[in-house]
This record gives structure tokens, C-alpha cells and sequence, in this order.
């Protein structure tokens, strides 16, 4: 169990501390684009009012980011760019941040232990259960990238 805690911990501060900079460096980047040739675009109404809606709406996204494999870094980035408040972003960063941590402490971590164990015990299982999850992965992506070019067709 304490080696759990221990982790999750470890986890929890590296995960504040790579969305809150990835936050940082997008309210940087949206600051510097605002003094840019491109203020220009992003001062239409359109963008405004997405970036009112993403600063009072945006921090239930960004705590449900971290339950994603991929948007965190997108939404914390966005975040920052748009000016979320910090009242707003920090619990959603502290929230999202925590449920990350204990899910890659407990499940994550459950799993690397059950796959080398795995690998110890039964290697030709071991190397068939990574296949299968390769190619379960790998089919995902396929009837994803399909279903978006079929859609993309039909609005076309």
C-alpha cells in the first residue's frame, strides 16, 4: 500500500507539473499571438466568444482531459491560450491531476507488474497478449481514421 501512495504521489507532482507548464506556455503563446500579425484573426467575434466559453466552461474539460490518452496536453495548452482564470483552471488541474495519478498508480502500474510477471512465467503468452493489444490498438485506429474519411465524404 505504500508503495502506492508513494507512486501516485510521485505521479500527482509530475502530472501538475507538466499541465500546469504546458499551461504556462500556452498563455504565453496566446499572449504573444495576441501582439502578433495574427491578433488580427483572433480578435473577431467567433474566437472571442469561444475563448468566453472556454474560460467559464473550460474546466470541466480540462479535469476530463486527464482521463484521456492524448487531449490533456491539447486542453491544458488551450487553456492557458484562451486565459482561463487560474480559480478555474487550478481545480480542474488539481481534480483531473489526481484522478490521473491513482489510475496510472493503481491500474497502470497493476498491469506492467501482471504483463512481467507474465513474461517471467509464460513468455509465448506474454508475447501474444502485446501482440493482441498491438493489434487491438492498431485496429482502433483503422475503423477510426475510416469513419472519419466516410464522414468527411459525405459533407464534402
Amino acid at each position: 500500500m505504500d508503495e502506492i501512495v508513494l507512486t501516485a504521489g510521485t505521479l500527482y507532482v509530475i502530472v501538475l507539473l507538466r499541465a500546469g507548464g504546458t499551461f504556462a506556455v500556452g498563455w504565453l503563446a496566446g499572449a504573444g499571438a495576441r501582439r502578433s500579425s495574427f491578433a488580427r484573426r483572433i480578435s473577431s467575434a467567433k474566437f472571442r466568444s469561444a475563448e468566453r466559453a472556454i474560460q467559464r466552461w473550460g474546466a470541466p474539460v480540462v479535469a476530463a482531459s486527464f482521463l484521456t490518452v492524448g487531449f490533456q496536453t491539447a486542453a491544458n495548452f488551450l487553456a492557458g491560450s484562451m486565459r482561463m482564470p487560474l480559480p478555474r483552471y487550478l481545480p480542474a488541474l488539481f481534480l483531473g491531476g489526481a484522478a490521473w495519478a491513482l489510475i496510472y498508480a493503481t491500474v497502470g502500474l497493476g498491469m506492467l507488474a501482471v504483463l512481467g510477471r507474465l513474461f517471467a512465467e509464460r513468455t509465448p503468452l506474454g508475447v501474444a497478449a502485446v501482440a493482441a493489444a498491438i493489434f487491438a490498438g492498431w485496429g482502433v485506429v483503422v475503423v477510426y481514421r475510416r469513419r472519419k474519411a466516410a464522414l468527411a465524404s459525405v459533407e464534402h
